[in-house]
This record gives C-alpha cells, sequence and structure tokens, in this order.
C-alpha cells in the first residue's frame, strides 16, 4: 500500500508580459550582485576589497589617459558584441568568435608582412576589408557543415576557434616570424601606413572606435529598421511561423554567421593594425569569449551592448590595476566576468517568469 502526500513545490511560470522596467534594472541588478560576490571572494583572497573596488572601478575614470585606455578596449568588444547579437537573436549561436578574430588578425597582417616596404593611406584600409573578410570566410565553415551535416554550431565554431590558434602559432614560429625579433614568436613590425590612424593625440584610441560606432547604429537600424533583420528575428522567437511565412531556416544561419565572423574579423584586423602594430600570439586575448558576455548583459540590444561593452572594458582595465596596485590575480578578473554574466542570467530569468510554489502530489511508501 501506499500513502499519498502534498508538498509545494517551486515553479517558473512565465510571464505574460515582462515590465519595461524590470528589464532595464536587470543588468543594473546583475552588476552589484557581481560585485557583492566577488568582494566577498576578495576578503577570502586576504585582499584588501576597499583597494581593489577603487582600482577596478574607479582608476579607470581619473586620469584622460586611462579612460582612453578603456575605450580602446571596448572597441573590439562592443564590434564582435554587435555582430554576435545578430545571431543570437535569430537563435544562431555562433562561440567561435575568438577563432574568427584570429583569422581577422592573420588576414589582415598578410599585407605588411608580404609587402613591407608598401607606402600609401590605402593600406589600413585594405587591411581591415581584408580582415573582414577573413573572419566571415572562418565563419562560413560552420555554416557549411551545419547546413551540410547539420552539425552544431556551438561545438564547431568553438572547435575552429582552437585550431585558429594552432594556425596562429604555426605563422608565427615558422614562415611569419620576424628574422629579427630576437626569436620571439612576432611577426615583423608594421610600416606607418599600415597603422591605424590615432584618433586623439597622445592616447592610443583610433580611428577604428569610431568605425565601431558606426556599425553599432547600422546593426540597430538593420535590426530595428530592416525586412531583412526583421525575418531573422522572427525566425529566433517563433521558427514554426517563420517557416510558415517563407522564411529559410538555411538562409538565417548563413546570414548570422557571416554577419558575425565579419565584426569579429574586422576586429582583429583593427587590433594588430591598431595597438599593436604586429601579428603575436597575445592578439588571442579571449575578445570573442568576453564579447558574448557582452552581447547578453546588453540584452541582445545594439544600444543595451554600448552600455555593457564600456562596463566590460572598465573591468578589463580596472583589473589590470588591481593586478598591480592589490596584487589580485588575472583568474580573479575572469571570475568577476563569468559571475556577472552568471547573475545577469539569473535576473533575466525572474524577469521573464514568476516563481510560484505549487501543491504536488507525491508518492511514498507506506
Amino acid at each position: 500500500m501506499s500513502a499519498w502526500f502534498l508538498a509545494f513545490v517551486p515553479t517558473l511560470v512565465r510571464r505574460e508580459r515582462a515590465s519595461l522596467a524590470a528589464t532595464l534594472l536587470a543588468p543594473v541588478m546583475a552588476l552589484v550582485i557581481a560585485i557583492a560576490l566577488n568582494l566577498g571572494l576578495y576578503i577570502l583572497m586576504g585582499r584588501d576589497p576597499v583597494a581593489v573596488v577603487y582600482a577596478m572601478l574607479f582608476e579607470p575614470f581619473l586620469s584622460w589617459a586611462s579612460f582612453s585606455e578603456v575605450l580602446l578596449k571596448a572597441g573590439p568588444l562592443l564590434l564582435i558584441a554587435q555582430g554576435l547579437a545578430i545571431g543570437f537573436r535569430a537563435k544562431v549561436f555562433n562561440i567561435g568568435a575568438e577563432g574568427q578574430f584570429i583569422l581577422g588578425a592573420i588576414f589582415a597582417s598578410a599585407i605588411p608582412v608580404w609587402f613591407p616596404q608598401a607606402t600609401g593611406q590605402w593600406i589600413w584600409p585594405a587591411m581591415l576589408l581584408l580582415g573582414a573578410i577573413g573572419g566571415a570566410l572562418w565563419a562560413s565553415l560552420t555554416a557549411f557543415w551545419r547546413m551540410r551535416l547539420n552539425a552544431n554550431e556551438i561545438l564547431v565554431s568553438l572547435m575552429l576557434s582552437l585550431v585558429a590558434a594552432q594556425l596562429l602559432n604555426y605563422l608565427l614560429l615558422g614562415p611569419w616570424k620576424d628574422p629579427n625579433g630576437f626569436n620571439f614568436p612576432q611577426s615583423v613590425m608594421f610600416q606607418y601606413d599600415a597603422m591605424v590612424p590615432t584618433l586623439i593625440s597622445g592616447t592610443r584610441l583610433n580611428v577604428s572606435f569610431l568605425i565601431t560606432l558606426v556599425l553599432s547604429v547600422a546593426a540597430w537600424v538593420f535590426m530595428q529598421k530592416s525586412f531583412i533583420g526583421y525575418k531573422l528575428q522572427v525566425g529566433g522567437l517563433a521558427p514554426r511561423a517563420a517557416g510558415y511565412a517563407g522564411f529559410k531556416e538555411d538562409w538565417a544561419i548563413w546570414l548570422s554567421l557571416l554577419i558575425g565572423g565579419f565584426a569579429a574579423g574586422l576586429a582583429g584586423a583593427a587590433e594588430v593594425a591598431g595597438p599593436l602594430g604586429q601579428l603575436q600570439r597575445s592578439v588571442a586575448s579571449g575578445y570573442g569569449y568576453a564579447a558574448i558576455i557582452v552581447a547578453y548583459l546588453g540584452g541582445l540590444n545594439p544600444i543595451g551592448i554600448v552600455a555593457s561593452a564600456l562596463v566590460m572594458a572598465v573591468i578589463y582595465i580596472g583589473g589590470d590595476n588591481a593586478m598591480v596596485s592589490a596584487n589580485l590575480p588575472i583568474a580573479a578578473v575572469r571570475v568577476f566576468q563569468g559571475s556577472l554574466l552568471l547573475a545577469y542570467l539569473i535576473a533575466v530569468a525572474f524577469v521573464r517568469y514568476r516563481l510560484e510554489w505549487r501543491r504536488a502530489a507525491h508518492r511514498s511508501p507506506s
């Protein structure tokens, strides 16, 4: 025989309509929660939490030189995140932006590596264009295998990032290695005309930041005002309805991945033609992965992504400051980034769902 007893169990119930105020408040609450959690971590690590917070969140704003570095760091994060967000809203999950970023850097570097004596103002624009094409071509491999074998784009794009990193190592340890570079794995230094012009004298901020802002506006227009952007969003929100309306899934997959790869490749080109000035292994600095956090923290909205890119850039620059002044390990900075994404996903879950306690019948042996 068995007996029945009643218990209350928590159940998430989807809200009919998410509150706009709650939606806007979610990233702010996520930031507050992430800061609180990491402060506790720093205390357990024996670090001075006040010194860490000051170095990480305040020092980047104390001088124009520091803030210009924040803007410089925000550029690639913003550009990559805008491209990824278009695909994410279409439910095409490109996780391989890091590899596409690397390929963009490699393609762009081909011009100054192969033609080190070339001159003319055409060089750096050609490098940016070639880098964007390289990123798009690398992303097209993911689109091809998704369509040909129905391979999961998350796994394929992620694995291709590892391949891209090894290709970078091969070039810098082999045919593209600077013979006068004291055996360091790096290319030759690029000539002056291969460098993106500086935007503000005395800083490293360059014209690519303006290009990023223009493309962010273009992303907003594309997703909010164009019919193609509308089709991508419908395909992500209601795939069956999109299919009934004649919107083809294969077209959405190709377009989403190519846009993401183009943006990541352009960011990679701007990195080697900007602050680095040569192709180095350090170009693979994790921008492609951090941009995923930026895209979601911005709510996959082009305007929100601008704000979240600035927040992430502050964490990057402030983290570097904290490693010096507060003896904070680099792993702690990455934990901050990950906890920020986790806190945001939890906050968004409660924006879209409400928690209800319902009676549930359970059976237990008598």
